[in-house]
């Protein structure tokens, strides 16, 4: 008997919490909400360390905190999430934390593609982004299988750079791109053969020779699949962008908390955030990003509960 009703409070303080975040979100969705949010989910390891965890254990409330804030993000109405999960430079630690790292993302790919998982739930299109040929076999293929099962939606995007830099990215866009100057060029010489000299114009008035632009390097970026992010947070208080986004992030709002990933569920902190706009000369501007950082930080972060608080 005590069992049951100790199980019948727990759903209705559930109901409750539910019903308070659809209230409160409803709430924060009216005025500047951002297109697009960043994410470097940093601290698991240090977290697992700390608490006396297992490795492994850190990366999976690593996981369970962020799928939190994904579902706050698109129950506010951001459209985009893009999140740092592995970098190219992580294949240089042991090789058996690399290994137990792949084993748990290709877990949690694969349960994010299950028919009740918050992708399915919201209409979330998942994008891998990264130089995917240095996955092993089992991971690209289970990535590659989660693209194709969510090509359908369209609500919502997340986008999971996988073996990433932006450096490796920059490079490949800007191999793309001679790639395609030079296809074009040789068509071209192809097309006017015996027609004497050939030059291959621009779309300029002073028909200047064609050359490569920055929009002609954007779209071969892996992260072209949608717009730069409006803020980035990184966890654990890290100032590092550690090579994630650097195109992209020029215009960009940062922000630091001091939380680590795991300990990250909900939360209200715009205060701290606010004075960094008071900095600004615009008072249209201070009001604007105001606003705005008070919501990304009602989505991700602010309040520390380790049961939850919403």
């Amino acid at each position: 008997m005590g069992k049951r009703f100790k199980n019948q409070a727990s759903q209705l303080v559930e109901c409750l919490c539910s019903s308070l975040r659809k209230c409160v979100f409803s709430v924060l969705s009216v005025g500047p909400l951002p297109d697009h949010i960043a994410f470097i989910m940093d601290g698991n390891r240090r977290y697992a360390k700390k608490c006396n965890l297992l490795e492994g254990d850190g990366h999976k409330l690593g996981y369970s905190a962020l799928m939190n804030m994904l579902k706050y993000c698109y129950e506010l109405g951001v459209k985009f999430v893009t999140i740092y999960a592995f970098s190219i430079d992580n294949f240089k630690r042991r090789p058996e934390e690399v290994q137990s790292t792949m084993q748990l993302i290709q877990e949690k790919i694969e349960d994010l593609i299950k028919e009740e998982s918050l992708v399915n739930q919201y209409g979330v299109r998942i994008y891998f982004l990264g130089n995917l040929k240095l996955l092993s076999k089992s991971v690209r293929l289970a990535a590659e299988k989660a693209m194709r099962a969510t090509a359908g939606n369209s609500k919502a995007v997340l986008s999971i750079c996988l073996a990433y830099t932006s450096t490796d990215e920059i490079v490949h866009a800007v191999q793309e791109s001679c790639d395609e100057k030079r296809d074009k060029i040789r068509a071209s010489k192809s097309c006017m053969a015996g027609n004497g000299t050939i030059a291959v114009r621009g779309n300029g008035k002073d028909g200047s020779k064609e050359i490569i632009a920055v929009h002609d390097v954007e779209k071969h970026m892996y992260a072209s699949v949608a717009p730069d992010p409006d803020v980035i947070i990184r966890t654990s208080g890290e100032t590092r962008l550690s090579n994630f986004l650097l195109w992209q992030s020029a215009c960009c709002l940062l922000y630091a908390p001091s939380l680590i990933m795991c300990s990250v569920n909900g939360m209200l902190n715009g205060p701290r955030f606010h004075s960094f706009y008071c900095e600004t000369d615009s008072m249209e501007v201070r009001t604007y990003y105001s606003a705005l950082a008070l919501r990304v930080l009602v989505i991700s972060f602010a309040v520390v509960d380790q049961h939850g608080l919403w």
